[in-house]
């Protein structure tokens, strides 16, 4: 018997068809976003202490209180707001978990969710599978800033959502203090519940401020605020995150989170929270780390017929393609990584209507010179 999908429109994602297509044809792999640089050393030996102490077992649901501890004292230093350990922090398998619980414990069937294109791919699944309906509000076609009048003109009585993201992925634009007042004003006029997707906090560049929603005392008893300590700490692959929210939707998101995943990796969580109290330095001096990336790849673009877009936050660099091909954006990566051997992700699948015209390729630069230097010389033949 055919099974009816809950998620019609899902398929194989986007980034695992072009790190396979990056695999068959031996391309430099500037798609999926994850470094290819070692972890920090400490953690990895804190990770390796914790193990051998024998911290292998189940950690708490909530996540181990030396985790929680060090994220409320982060929290507090980087945002002026310390949440409390207990009833405000839940430590999750990744992001990803934490936006699927966060929309499972507040969106009920024949809501309505807005989120903001281009979006991250794991939005919209997670809201069809509360058995709600996402509403796609488009950001501008090339600063990617959003337009807070066709937010509001997209509410309705059925909306229980906002989700925001920034900095952004894949454009790497950042909300700013006006935007997240105005974000305040539509929550608290519509009642509505925020989540903030926030896991590139650290990663921002030329003197910005990332303006956390932590940060307004407006949106913190109404919002979940999600990061990731595989974009911090270099380690995707080890699938930790976290998310505060007020106790009243801590209670919501916890009900969820016990029943999907109940806890997460147990010694790595003893070694974040290790990491965040002997080495602060680490994600206080992120974003000069990545600037740095993002000036020398942008260098190395400018000799090229790419065109680089400004990248304000993040670790991605969106790049016009129009001086090279007018083909859309999926058949150009296609091609660029069966012709020239290199491999980006196109745009389009992060959208629901695509601008009409739109030639862009989304590009990771956190990446080892030399991955990024073997990658230069094959565009440079463009």
């Amino acid at each position: 018997m055919q099974p009816v999908t809950k998620l019609p429109k899902v398929g194989t994602t986007i980034f695992t068809t072009m790190s396979a297509l990056a695999a068959k044809h031996q391309a430099v792999n500037l798609g999926q976003g994850f470094p290819d640089f070692d972890v920090p050393a400490l953690l990895v030996d804190a990770l390796a202490r914790a193990m051998r102490a024998g911290q292998n077992q189940y950690a708490m649901m909530t996540g181990a209180p030396a985790l929680r501890a060090a994220i409320a004292q982060k929290t507090e230093d980087c945002y002026g707001y310390r949440p409390d350990p207990d009833t405000e922090i839940t430590v999750t398998s990744g992001a990803s978990e934490a936006i699927l619980n966060a929309v499972l414990a507040v969106v009920r069937a024949g809501e309505e969710v807005i989120v903001l294109d281009p979006c991250y791919d794991c939005y919209e699944p997670a809201i069809d599978m509360a058995g709600a309906k996402a509403v796609h509000v488009p950001l501008d076609a090339s600063s990617f800033a959003p337009d807070w009048e066709r937010v509001r003109a997209a509410i309705t009585p059925k909306t229980r959502l906002l989700m925001i993201n920034s900095p952004h992925n894949p454009s790497g634009a950042m909300l700013s203090a006006d935007d997240m007042n105005e974000v305040a004003a539509i929550v608290q006029e519509h009642g509505l519940y925020l989540l903030s997707d926030e896991v590139y906090e650290h990663i921002v560049f030329d003197g910005a401020r990332h303006e956390s929603a932590l940060r307004y005392p407006a949106l913190r008893d109404r919002t979940f605020v999600i990061s990731s300590f595989g974009k911090t700490y270099h380690c995707t692959g080890w699938k930790v995150g976290y998310c505060v929210a007020p106790p009243a939707l801590s209670v919501e998101f916890r009900k969820v989170h016990q029943y999907n995943t109940f806890c997460t990796f147990h010694p790595a969580q003893l070694a974040f929270a290790e990491m965040i109290e002997k080495a602060p330095e680490h994600h206080r001096e992120l974003g000069h780390f990545y600037q740095e990336k993002r000036d020398a790849f942008q260098a190395q673009l400018a000799e090229t017929r790419l065109k680089a877009l400004p990248v304000p936050g993040g670790y991605f660099q969106l790049v016009d393609y129009s001086d090279v091909s007018d083909l859309d954006d999926r058949a150009f990566s296609e091609w660029l990584t069966i012709e020239k051997g290199v491999t980006g992700i196109p745009l389009s699948p992060f959208y629901e209507t695509p601008p009409v015209g739109q030639r862009l390729l989304r590009l990771c630069f956190a990446k080892n010179p030399e991955t990024v230097a073997a990658a230069m010389a094959r565009l440079k033949t463009l």
